[in-house]
């Protein structure tokens, strides 16, 4: 891993317009020219949010993995590596799986070079607001890739350094998933300290390290953190709000609406892969993740789905085939990505209100969202009764998101709600490849059961 990460740091940092497939890696770059003054910081940071976006990270493979495990979407395709995910069959060998592991570490790299370098910069043009602002928003893109890394691998290693050279940052142990998490909340508090308060749901602002947060706390039980950081974002109504109906936040080309807490944006050089794996050929895709039949009967009845069935559509006789319309644009694949809604954070202060015997403030928030969907208002009783409700309510909110398995995880529901044979599932193996070069990641320190 540490080698792959040393070959495509300096693209990252350096490339701010181009997808990491079209870049070809350069060995012999010295990388501590890269940031010299506030334009070349600026690129770095653009850079950062590239590789955030890519088809290895948000623009395809992460969510991805996060779809196909979930048990509502099906794999209409030839190739072996998303059949095995949606089968539960995942190998270490498993292309999917270690583009997304070493894309997040790369995007790790591109973090750790900005903290280490921006501080280091004199330049009179260079404001305070702007080198705070980059620093922020690499210590929460840093923190949001080991979150990610958590909840898909568990606890990983904990690479807070530039790597330069093959020889940095080698024989780092894995962390615990508790001092991951850890890691996590430390750069999110610094983080939190440094971006702007303003609102901009294309980059970091003060709201959006509180809607990480209120997820992290929700990930790991703190309920009354994860209902304080939540009501924080939701209070500001002023520019978050639940937008009516469920599709005004996506259909007719909108972007960046009040829902949106953070959404990355795509443009025609710079392109989101999912609009190709979900539209039909009629539509310039190739219909490879489609929702299943059990997923669109959710979705169409009134009852459940509301008018969330603008998710999908149907193509033209005689096919007849279902598809999901998240994702539609023209020029394809210029659609954002949805990193966290607003609808996501009421979601949240639900669950975490629930879980401190607070049943009548977790309805109400779940009937925000379920009134935004035009559903008649749920009226659990009990608490279990309202976190099954949280949970099937969250797979026709989120279907096309990078949601449902995680959840499906998190609550422990994994192995009931999609019959796994094993909880060694809930992990993702660690790629055999970077098993192969790190000692640290081979033999016991791997994922079991892979």
């Amino acid at each position: 891993m540490k080698k792959l990460i040393y070959i495509f740091t300096v693209i990252f940092l350096l490339t701010s317009c181009k997808k990491f497939l079209e870049v070809q890696p350069q060995l012999q770059v010295d990388q501590s020219q890269a940031i010299t003054n506030a334009g070349s910081a600026a690129t770095a940071v653009n850079g950062m949010f590239n590789t955030l976006a890519s088809n290895g990270y948000y623009g395809s493979n992460f969510p991805a993995l996060s779809y196909l495990a979930g048990g509502d979407i099906q794999w209409t395709g030839s190739q072996s590596d998303p059949s095995e995910i949606n089968k539960h069959l995942t190998s270490a060998t498993n292309g999917y799986v270690l583009t997304a592991w070493t894309t997040i570490y790369k995007t790790i790299a591109s973090a750790n070079y900005i903290i280490a370098n921006v501080p280091k910069v004199v330049d009179p043009l260079f404001t305070t607001a702007a080198r705070n602002q980059y620093l922020g928003e690499a210590y929460f893109i840093r923190a949001l890739s080991y979150f990610d890394l958590a909840r898909g691998w568990g606890g990983v290693q904990l690479i807070l350094n530039p790597t330069l050279l093959p020889s940095d940052n080698t024989g780092i142990p894995r962390s615990s998933l508790t001092d991951t998490y850890a890691q996590v909340l430390k750069d999110l508090n610094t983080a939190e300290t440094l971006v702007p308060t303003t609102v901009n749901r294309n980059r970091v602002t003060q709201k959006t390290v509180w809607a990480l947060k209120a997820r992290l706390y929700l990930y790991t039980q703190q309920w009354a953190l994860a209902e304080q950081y939540a009501s924080q974002v939701i209070s500001d109504t002023k520019n978050y709000s639940l937008v009516t109906p469920y599709s005004a936040f996506f259909a007719n080309n909108a972007v960046a609406t009040s829902e949106s807490v953070f959404e990355l944006a795509y443009t025609v050089s710079n392109t989101n892969g999912h609009s190709n794996w979900w539209l039909p050929p009629a539509l310039g895709g190739r219909r490879e993740w489609a929702p299943n039949d059990a997923l669109v009967a959710l979705l169409n009845n009134p009852a459940i789905g509301g008018n969330r069935s603008a998710l999908i559509a149907k193509t033209a006789p005689p096919g007849n085939l279902w598809y999901g319309n998240l994702y539609y644009r023209t020029p394809l694949g210029t659609d954002p990505a949805y990193v966290i809604r607003i609808s996501e954070l009421y979601l949240i202060r639900s669950e975490a209100r629930a879980e401190q015997t607070n049943l009548t403030g977790a309805l109400t928030d779940l009937n925000a969202v379920r009134t935004r969907a035009g559903v008649a208002p749920a009226t659990a009783l009990t608490l279990s009764d309202l976190l099954l409700a949280l949970e099937k309510e969250r797979e026709v909110e989120f279907p096309f998101e990078t949601d449902r398995w995680f959840n499906l995880v998190r609550t422990d529901r994994a192995q009931t709600v999609l019959s796994l044979p094993d909880k060694h599932l809930y992990l993702f193996p660690i790629p055999y490849s970077q098993t192969l070069v790190d000692q640290q990641l081979a033999g016991s320190n791997s994922n079991p059961g892979y």
